[in-house]
């Protein structure tokens, strides 16, 4: 009898009472989650499964105000657009080059090969103080350093700069670059350098 005397009880509501009742459903179904039920990704295992994703490795230049040639070593690098030309990158926002790559006017990617790995592990060592003697390079139109016989460079306009996170994001508008099929690119993957198994050919 119960269930009974409840439906016609419901049945019986003014239309005034059946919209009270669903604009309540509806707030409750738009609250935004609280922490306590967001589910938490643990960052050391979220950044093991990023790494099951190859990526190729480039060294990022530019030139301080002072004329001081920078670089460092970085897997994000990634293309963003045909029309206009834009490539993106991201550098972590505790980095000491931070502030020098938000303020620089242009930036070169040096897509590196694998006989350069050394080269970027140099760049990616903080203990070595004359990076660039690592490497024999040339300035480009911009004043920013160009590496020698990397696979591809492409010399970019600062042209955005996003927060994502812990991360800043460089978007570049390609000015102009070049490219050397002779040579095999870096891979890294998995925490690791590692070599493409089948050569890509000049395509």
């Amino acid at each position: 009898m119960t269930p009974t005397a409840t439906l016609q009880d419901s049945s019986s509501q003014t239309a005034e009472q059946r919209q009270a009742v669903s604009a309540q459903a509806l707030a409750a179904a738009d609250a935004k989650p609280t922490p306590s039920n967001l589910n938490v990704v643990d960052s050391r295992a979220f950044r093991q499964a990023l790494g099951h994703f190859p990526t190729g490795v480039a060294i990022v230049t530019t030139r301080c105000p002072d004329g001081r040639a920078v670089g460092l070593t970085i897997n994000s690098f990634t293309s963003l657009s045909l029309e206009p030309p834009l490539v993106m990158w991201s550098l972590v926002n505790h980095s000491p080059s931070l502030e020098i790559f938000e303020k620089c006017s242009h930036f070169a990617i040096n897509v590196i090969s694998q006989e350069q790995v050394p080269v970027a592990l140099g760049f990616a060592n903080s203990q070595v103080k004359d990076k660039f003697s690592l490497v024999s390079h040339v300035d480009g139109e911009e004043g920013v350093p160009l590496l020698d016989d990397c696979v591809a460079t492409f010399v970019c306009e600062n042209y955005r700069q996003h927060e994502g996170g812990d991360h800043t994001l460089f978007i570049g508008r390609v000015v102009r670059h070049t490219t050397l099929t002779e040579h095999e690119p870096a891979v890294f993957h998995r925490g690791r350098f590692a070599n493409l198994t089948t050569p890509s050919g000049d395509r």
